[in-house]
């Protein structure tokens, strides 16, 4: 692992032996997103990148990763196996130190996110019953050496990403197919399918709010989260309804609003996303929300107060996704990483900081 800053500061021991790191995220450089990425040689690293794009550190992970959680104000990562994993790993970003290693509950397994607390006392994970896909918020207390100190209720069936939200309170995204340790959808329950978005309130360990998708969208699979700081949240989705059918992707909602607002961006411009969106982003200025597609090669933006689509841009494999000062950044499996950042689909920059590298789903920005 290395870093711009070779000079490492440390506490000694914390709560259950777990070693706190100091560094803030400004001593490596003040990153701008983390992101995972499979190396050239076939292993696995997490990546701290800065606003151009180059890399400013590098954390050996033990395999694939889906997603992290990122620590407030310490260098301080918490990195999610792919679902359905079982375990996660806690890495000090400053010294590549692995802090903690969390196992999911007996029965259980991790989905691929979590979130730490505003005041990052408390870490809280997305989790499923692994037979019957049940989704529970897993609490970890991170200064007693991130033992697990409860849990509460999802709102639905297999949550994936959750995010906390602006004044509190926290997003779930249940996406409602999550039916089993092999994390396949079960043909039969796809009939069954009753995807949500779910607001909670940790501190109480409440729901407060439950949203669901009506109707033919019942076959939408809520996965990919994203807010706004004035609260707006938006959701992207995955289709598992008929391959002849092409619905939005893209949702917007405000807590304590009945119903969600789905975005498209035509019938026929909807078919080559091809009923797969893989991450969703507002843009740093808030004024614009995309999703990206994998699977269709495309990310399409679109204007976040009015729901009219602004732009589409082509990419093979692009994926991950998150805010950049005027627009977004993303990047894909080739080992791309665009500067989306001017407002349009033309990319500022295209940075290929090593041949052969492979970028993993998300990316996640980090702020202030």
């Amino acid at each position: 692992m290395t870093t711009r800053r070779g000079f490492l500061r440390y506490l000694g021991a914390a709560g259950a032996g777990a070693v706190v790191p100091t560094l803030a995220w400004a001593d490596l450089g003040a990153p701008a997103w983390l992101a995972a990425a499979r190396r050239p040689d076939g292993r696995f690293a997490l990546y701290g990148v800065d606003a151009e794009g180059a890399d400013l550190f590098s954390v050996d992970l033990p395999d694939r990763a889906h997603s992290s959680a990122i620590h407030p104000r310490l260098a301080q990562a918490v990195v999610f196996a792919r679902r359905p994993g079982t375990y996660a790993v806690v890495l000090d970003c400053g010294t590549g130190r692995v802090l903690n290693e969390l196992a999911a509950a007996e029965g259980r397994v991790f989905c691929g996110h979590g979130a730490y607390s505003p005041d990052g006392r408390l870490l809280y994970t997305s989790e499923a019953e692994a037979e019957t896909g049940e989704g529970r918020i897993g609490i970890w207390d991170i200064a007693a050496g991130f033992r697990r100190a409860g849990e509460m209720p999802s709102g639905g069936m297999g949550p994936h990403e959750i995010l906390m939200l602006p004044g509190g309170g926290l997003a779930v995204a249940n996406g409602a197919l999550e039916n089993g340790p092999d994390g396949r959808p079960d043909p039969i329950a796809l009939s069954e399918m009753a995807p949500n978005l779910a607001y909670l309130d940790p501190a109480a360990r409440e729901i407060t709010q439950v949203v669901e998708l009506s109707g033919p969208f019942r076959r939408n699979s809520i996965r990919h989260l994203a807010v706004r700081p004035d609260g707006l949240l938006a959701f992207a989705m995955q289709w598992h309804g008929a391959e002849t059918e092409a619905p939005a992707l893209l949702g917007l909602h405000r807590r304590g609003e009945a119903a969600p607002k789905l975005v498209s961006a035509g019938a026929e411009a909807q078919f080559a996303l091809k009923g797969y969106a893989g991450s969703v982003a507002f843009s740093g200025d808030g004024r614009r929300v995309a999703i990206s597609s994998p699977i269709g090669g495309l990310i399409d933006a679109f204007e976040a107060d009015t729901g009219a689509h602004a732009w589409r841009c082509r990419r093979a494999d692009v994926c991950g996704l998150a805010p950049a000062a005027g627009g977004f950044v993303a990047n894909t499996g080739t080992g791309d990483w665009l500067m989306l950042d001017r407002g349009g689909p033309e990319p500022r920059g295209i940075v290929t900081a090593e041949v052969g590298r492979s970028w993993d789903n998300h990316m996640m920005a980090l702020r202030g």
